[in-house]
């Protein structure tokens, strides 16, 4: 496979993701400023812009406005849903010959309509319709295409980006604790909360639920998971491995991020959760570094192609 195919698939499993969860963020913290009067409306946007990496200067204000104009209705931004939809249908023209043609007609859709629907919808209702793309255009990757290179490089994109925002999720709750959503709210957003109940046989626990989306294996938004699968990835990509170990950066920094979070105490993970999650989001830059490093070393790279988040 070409080094700018695998690049544009790569990069359309991570801006579909970036898009989905930044969605999901958004929604749980612009229905709390909603419901709650007394919600202290600077603190959390501030929190959130600077989180999702865009600080906001000292003295400058803010306002949920603000958050969408630049998390979500900004086509110039690749980290924002808008931007990160129109990026991902520009990848998927780069690599229109790997991908099916009903993954090729849902992302170009989806980029036709995203600048439209984010204007026009209320904020929910185009959270609820961004969610329902990403999950269109994840089935159709699923479903339609081959166990084969571009599978790979798609999922391996998706892995890293899920675990990313997830980390940025936690960071987010550990920020602003009781100011922000709720723990049930959080893990609606993440699509865990049945999950959740099932698994902890119907009580909801703090801690339990922080440890549910940081390190369950069988729920594939936990960070563990995602790691988990990229690692899996990045191993079939190129199962030969060296004598002495792993030569593999991006298997490294995925590796030893993830089995730190297996292995470490839960009481002394949440005690440093911000810590944790930076490394966390570090090794997901480092990981995406090395393999575009490694498997794109040739590609064109256009300036908002990269590491926007």
């Amino acid at each position: 496979m070409l080094s700018r195919i695998a690049e544009a698939l790569f990069w359309i499993g991570r801006y579909v993701e970036r898009a989905d969860n930044t969605a999901r963020i958004l929604d749980a913290h612009t229905q709390l400023l909603l419901e709650d009067p007394w919600a202290d409306t600077q603190l959390i946007c501030r929190s959130l812009l600077t989180i999702m990496s865009h600080p906001v200067p000292e003295g400058e204000e803010v306002s949920p406005e603000t958050v969408m104009s630049v998390l979500a209705r900004d086509p110039h931004n690749a980290s924002s849903i808008v931007g990160s939809l129109v990026a991902a249908r520009e990848n998927a023209r780069r690599a229109r010959e790997s991908i099916s043609s009903e993954l090729w007609e849902c992302l170009n859709t989806t980029r036709n309509e995203v600048a439209f629907n984010a204007a026009n919808m209320v904020p929910h209702e185009f959270f609820v319709w961004v969610r329902s793309q990403a999950a269109i255009v994840s089935g159709l990757v699923d479903s339609s295409t081959s166990r084969d290179a571009t599978w790979h490089f798609m999922v391996l994109g998706r892995s890293i980006e899920r675990a990313d925002m997830t980390a940025r999720l936690l960071t987010i709750r550990a920020y602003l604790g009781d100011l922000g959503p709720g723990w049930p709210t959080l893990l609606r957003s993440c699509g865990a909360f049945e999950a959740f109940l099932r698994a902890r046989r119907g009580t909801i626990d703090e801690d339990a639920a922080a440890g549910f989306l940081l390190r369950d294996r069988l729920f594939p938004r936990s960070i563990v998971s995602s790691l988990a699968l990229a690692h899996q990835t990045l191993r079939e990509l190129e199962p030969a491995e060296g004598r002495r170990g792993i030569d593999d950066e991006a298997i490294r920094q995925i590796g030893i991020v993830r089995t730190d979070l297996e292995y470490s105490r839960l009481d002394d993970i949440l005690s440093e959760l911000p810590a944790e999650m930076a490394r966390v989001q570090l090794a997901c830059s480092m990981a995406s570094q090395a393999i575009s490093d490694r498997y794109f070393p040739a590609a064109a790279t256009t300036k908002w192609i990269g590491e926007a988040l």
